[in-house]
């Protein structure tokens, strides 16, 4: 959305609005002026938000992830224009300009959702999926530290694994992340399994089974993550924000999902010039029916290795 804005009105400011976990994302994209924190912001008092939001001379917001006391901050800190979407009762009391968008039905990416938020700016806003990739403008890419660039082995691919999900997203498996790492020659591949510390107590075993692979799990903060990601040539998850990101890196990124909606590819599939997903069977009746289902768990790792070799050029 930042990228689109910029791309039409090259001189405005951007103001990105977010929690503490996505301020490293944000800082990569050169469309964002600046990240404001409403972590911090949502620790004072009412008055002292009025005043914060106030500083910023802000003429517009657009509410993306609908939050009625952002949207009644918005309000009453006097932001002249205020998006929203109409199937939040709130932003009838809140905003001034009603978009009428419904995800719960839709058909379209996430991406393709949001980018409907700035109708309002009167510009082109329907863009297919290859399209969408352009706009990250990921540019500031963080310097990874020596210690961790020392392991990136220039002479091989250098893979990473996440294998969990912290309970986001249906997860492929151990078991199929084993049997990956088995299938890949170690005189062509450096694998790393990433994840949080957490990731890594419950990954215990797993991690014992395979000694030719460096353990990740809790040793990087989300900059360095990011950073480590870039020097890397692919990424294989499930529908996480590593997957995200390592697409938006322009990395090879394969992202391993289930059908069923509203977690399904169509909706969340990672957008980049070498990013993929693979599913199990896309017409799964029992995912259409919204039952509980494991088929992600069916997909073949070789499908993986498939990927993983296919040449990709810029």
């Amino acid at each position: 959305m930042a990228g689109l804005i910029k791309k039409n009105f090259p001189q405005c400011t951007v103001i990105f609005l977010g929690r503490t976990y996505t301020k490293d994302v944000i800082a990569l994209s050169k469309h964002v002026d600046e990240f404001v924190n409403y972590d911090e912001i949502e620790k004072s008092e009412k008055k002292q938000q009025k005043t914060i939001i106030k500083k910023y001379n802000a003429d517009v917001i657009v509410h993306v992830f609908p939050k009625k006391e952002i949207a009644f901050l918005a309000k009453s800190s006097g932001i002249s224009k205020r998006v929203g979407t109409t199937n939040r009762l709130y932003h009838w009391f809140t905003c001034n300009k009603l978009i009428f968008l419904s995800r719960k039905k839709s058909s379209l990416h996430e991406s393709q959702l949001n980018l409907k938020l700035l109708k309002f700016l009167n510009i082109q806003t329907s863009f297919s999926i290859d399209e969408i990739g352009s706009f990250y403008g990921f540019t500031k890419i963080p310097i990874l530290p020596s210690p961790l660039n020392s392991l990136i082995n220039t002479g091989k691919f250098n893979l990473i694994l996440h294998p969990k999900s912290k309970g986001s997203a249906k997860e492929w498996g151990l078991e199929n992340f084993g049997t990956l790492i088995n299938v890949l020659p170690a005189e062509k591949y450096t694998i790393f399994i990433s994840g949080t510390a957490e990731d890594g107590k419950q990954m215990q075993d797993f991690l014992h089974s395979f000694p030719q692979v460096i353990n990740l799990t809790g040793k990087l903060s989300l900059q360095q993550f990011i950073a480590f990601i870039s020097q890397c040539d692919a990424l294989v998850a499930a529908s996480t924000g590593p997957l995200h990101i390592a697409a938006a890196l322009n990395k090879k990124a394969i992202g391993l999902f289930s059908p069923k909606k509203p977690i399904h590819p169509g909706r969340w599939m990672p957008l980049g010039k070498k990013a993929h997903y693979l599913v199990f069977d896309k017409a799964c009746e029992k995912c259409a029916d919204k039952q509980n289902c494991d088929c992600i768990s069916k997909i073949n790792p070789m499908h993986v290795v498939n990927l993983l070799e296919q040449d990709e050029t810029i």
